[in-house]
């Protein structure tokens, strides 16, 4: 007599497996999930097609029924590493990342390949992350501690028995809102950029003309809500477990103390970018390229500004010649207001911080005076030379 649930099947096993894998590949979990059963259905406790439902189960995120096929497709074989493979990852969804790494461990001495090794990588970091490594923890012999003492504890409690109580019931006089606000502060740092999603969702429940709808098969745009909704929770749980907030404090204090140290290893390092440009600068200027010349100063002096006096000490000092090397490449190009303009900057730089400076005395007729004062803020004599070489800036008044 045939099978009452098998006479409505159309289709055979390797059919119904292959279009599952499919849908799979396709992204229609439910249909896949729905596919596979199917073919469970023809050959029940079918390892393989255990393991590609509970695959499809975990990307659906019902986890229990991940878990369960999981473990069935292990009840005939413990040694079947695909269903090894696909418990670890269930657990490590499920945030049982010991259990989990177990699993990888287990799957690992069998068949040592990538995906448990990948596997054992991820959950002995996600545990790390969740307790902390050793290396990261530092315990130190501070303060009291006769805590330790089981004589002390013994003596405190008999003292007072009366505080532990209010300890225990006081924070159930707390406001609901507080603890609420508590919470939805830490989802916000857990879901990030997910988190202006999930308020999207939630104002979307209050519209009640929108979630009485229906989409199709009598899906309601409720329950598609919901369903996203749950699945940001699931996530937050997930993710509060694999890396807590406190875990991430600490990760950022060591972050900032590693920024630090490679801060205090800077200044060398700054000064031969700062020696190398320079040199860059002049060679270019010296090779007849301004317009190379004035790029590579304009860009090295916006990040010279973003340093503060700590990095580069003489920081003035080096911001004046910069505006004298960005100077000396505009008057190549014939820019010369735009030189004196950087020119006066030297110069100011030089009379504020008191920095040295190599002006020239000379004194010129006042129908030279532009070009005289631009030549009088030049640092350099070769190019108050150069200056005197254009006609076109000093007329007919030119020096002889």
């Amino acid at each position: 007599m045939a099978d009452p649930e098998t006479e409505g099947l159309r289709s055979t096993f390797p059919s119904y497996m292959a279009e599952g894998e499919r849908l799979y590949l396709c992204g229609e979990f439910a249909k896949a999930a729905h596919s596979f059963s199917n073919a469970l259905h023809l050959q029940n406790g079918n390892k393989n097609c255990l393991v590609a439902r509970s695959k499809c189960f975990l990307k659906m995120g019902e986890l229990e029924k991940s878990l369960a096929d999981a473990e069935a497709s292990l009840q005939g074989d413990p040694t079947f590493c695909k269903g090894i493979l696909q418990k670890a990852e269930t657990l490590y969804t499920m945030g049982d990342f010991e259990f989990a790494l177990v699993f990888y461990h287990r799957g690992y001495k069998l068949r040592p390949n990538r995906e448990f090794r990948v596997g054992i990588q991820k959950a002995q970091e996600a545990i790390n992350n969740s307790v902390g490594s050793p290396s990261s923890v530092k315990l130190e012999n501070k303060g009291d501690l006769s805590f330790l003492s089981k004589q002390a504890e013994s003596m405190q409690a008999q003292q007072k028995p009366h505080p532990v109580r209010q300890l225990v019931h006081h924070p159930k006089r707390e406001s609901k809102r507080k603890g609420s606000l508590k919470s939805e502060k830490i989802i916000r740092q857990l879901l990030g950029e997910l988190y202006v999603d999930k308020e999207y969702l939630e104002k979307l429940l209050l519209d009640e003309d929108l979630i009485r709808g229906t989409i199709k098969r009598g899906l309601t745009v409720e329950d598609l809500i919901m369903t996203g909704i749950n699945y940001l929770d699931m996530r937050s749980d997930f993710w509060r477990q694999q890396k807590p907030i406190y875990a991430r404090e600490r990760d950022r204090k060591l972050t900032q103390e590693k920024w630090l140290r490679d801060r205090k290893r800077r200044p060398s390092q700054t000064a031969r970018y700062i020696l190398k440009s320079l040199e860059d600068i002049d060679m270019l200027l010296t090779r007849g390229s301004a317009e190379g010349s004035l790029q590579k100063a304009e860009k090295v002096l916006k990040k010279v500004l973003e340093w503060n006096k700590e990095e580069v000490p003489n920081k003035d000092e080096l911001v004046g010649n910069l505006h004298s090397c960005i100077g000396n490449a505009q008057i190549e190009l014939g820019q010369m207001v735009a030189a004196l303009q950087s020119h006066r900057k030297d110069l100011e730089i030089a009379k504020e911080y008191s920095v040295q400076t190599f002006l020239t005395s000379c004194v010129f007729p006042p129908t030279w005076f532009p070009a005289a004062q631009l030549a009088l803020l030049c640092k350099t004599k070769p190019v108050v030379g150069r200056l005197f070489q254009r006609p076109v800036l000093l007329g007919s008044d030119r020096p002889s």
